[in-house]
This record gives C-alpha cells, sequence and structure tokens, in this order.
C-alpha cells in the first residue's frame, strides 16, 4: 500500500465521517485517493457539484474514480445558477459559489443520522497565497482541508497522485472552474460557458493535454496558450485554432474578435 504522509494520513483518520468536495481537478481527486487508502469507504463520501461551470471531462474523472474504488459519490446541484450575486460576476465571485456548494453539502448530514459529517476540501498551502473568497466561505462553513494541516504545496500533491498510481492526474494543468474566464463585471452565463469548454476542448485535441484559457472580455475573445507554446506556434497552426474558435463562437450565435496570445493568470479578474 502507499505511503501516505504521516501529518496527511492523521487528518484524513480522524473525522468520523469524511465528505470530500470532488471539483475533477488534481487536488480534490487526489485527496478523494488517499482517504480511501487511509479509510477504506467505510466513513467516506465523495460530492461533487453539476454546473454549467464545471467541464464535462471534469465530472467524468470523478465518476471514473468513484467507479474505480467503489465509492459513495453524490452529484448534487449547488444552485449557484440561481443566485443573482453569483451571475453578476463580482470579484468575490467564488465566495457566492463556495458557499451554496457548502450548504448544499451540508444538508447531506440529514442523511446519516448519529454520524457527524466532516467537510473537506483539496486546498493546499500554495492556495494561501492567492486572493480566494472561497476560502472565506469555506471557514464560514467549518471546512476542513488536509493537504493545508499537513503542509503539503501543489508539488507535493502531485507527488502523492503519482505515488497512488494517478499518473494522468498528476499531470493534469490547474483547471479553475469556467466562470473564471469570463472578465470580472461581465456576467456569467450558462451558454457562454457551454462555448468556452467547447474552444477550450478544441484547442486540446489540435495541441494535447496543455494549459489554456478562452477569456471572455469587454473587449472580445482570447485564448490563452501557455507561454512556451504561444512562442513556438506556427503561423498555419495559430489560423488552424483561429478557426476552430470562431466557427464555435458563431455556432453559438455570437460575433466578436478572437485572438490568440499568452497564458496569464487570473487576467480575466479585474479588480482595483
Amino acid at each position: 500500500m502507499t505511503k501516505i504522509p504521516a501529518e496527511l494520513h492523521t487528518a484524513l483518520r480522524a473525522p468520523e465521517m469524511l465528505v470530500i468536495a470532488v471539483s475533477g481537478g488534481v487536488d480534490s481527486l487526489t485527496l478523494a485517493s488517499a482517504a480511501f487508502q487511509v479509510r477504506g469507504r467505510e466513513g467516506l463520501m465523495l460530492c461533487h457539484a453539476l454546473s454549467p461551470a464545471v467541464p464535462g471531462d471534469a465530472t467524468a474523472r470523478v465518476r471514473g474514480l468513484a467507479e474505480r474504488w467503489q465509492l459513495r459519490l453524490e452529484i448534487i446541484d449547488a444552485g449557484e445558477f440561481d443566485d443573482p450575486h453569483y451571475l453578476s460576476n463580482p470579484i468575490n465571485r467564488c465566495y457566492y459559489c463556495k458557499t451554496h456548494l457548502y450548504q448544499t453539502m451540508s444538508r447531506l448530514q440529514a442523511h446519516y443520522q448519529g454520524a457527524q459529517l466532516t467537510m473537506a476540501s483539496g486546498t493546499n498551502t500554495d492556495d494561501l497565497g492567492d486572493y480566494r473568497p472561497g476560502l472565506i466561505a469555506a471557514s464560514e462553513h467549518g471546512v476542513f482541508h488536509p493537504f493545508v494541516k499537513a503542509g503539503m504545496d501543489k508539488a507535493a500533491v502531485r507527488e502523492l497522485a503519482r505515488s497512488l498510481g494517478l499518473t494522468d492526474i498528476a499531470c493534469l494543468p490547474a483547471a479553475p472552474c469556467l466562470s473564471s474566464r469570463i472578465e470580472t463585471g461581465l456576467a456569467v452565463e450558462a451558454d457562454t460557458l457551454l462555448m468556452v469548454d467547447a474552444i477550450e476542448n478544441a484547442v486540446r485535441g489540435r495541441l494535447g493535454n496543455i494549459t489554456v484559457r478562452c477569456r471572455i472580455r469587454h473587449s472580445g475573445y482570447c485564448i490563452e496558450l501557455e507561454s512556451s507554446l504561444f512562442e513556438s506556434l506556427d503561423s498555419a497552426t495559430e489560423r488552424q485554432l483561429l478557426s476552430y474558435a470562431r466557427q464555435i463562437v458563431a455556432d453559438h450565435g455570437r460575433e466578436a474578435p478572437v485572438t490568440l496570445e499568452a497564458y496569464q493568470q487570473g487576467s480575466a479578474f479585474l479588480h482595483g
């Protein structure tokens, strides 16, 4: 059996009933796998929120992991798309999203009379240095962060994923929710997110499992590619990618310029 770091082992073993919010990214999937190694299936549940902001590939990874380990999985609708605060896309949009998620997860307690549920997330220590209003919501709802408790950063989480045999997951690029692609102040709309997901999938279909963001800006749409790849892109591939994107934009009944740029983390987030 894979050796789980002692601090993480203790953190995962302590709760009576552990319910992990699993988004489909490397952190939460690795946490779920580690929890299974420590706890087995008893006293462990995964919770995944379906939403227009969640890529289909992420949901497929969650379902696949749950099936692989035969883990209990609750698929929920957290209801953030019914919240006008979330849809207006303020700088603290993530606060509203996570508030709905954790409120919905907390209601699972009613199904497990006599067992105290502890909600957990895949937050790691690197996340603590960013502006993450979702962490405020987590604090308000008593959400536990086992990787933080164990002092593990993103690199340590990826290494743990590899040791757990999650090779493909360990190599996943960071993938925040699709709403993060929309520039602050522009409304979050389900069809826009479907378009974003389709464009990013088309780019990955051509270039592989790379870091790509389709930004929705006040000035138009921009496909951001990881810097080294963007700099080495030949003109034929650039034309092809833009052609893919413009066709998808047209298929969604939109008219806006589409450009290519180097990836900048958080470039859709406008503040100050």
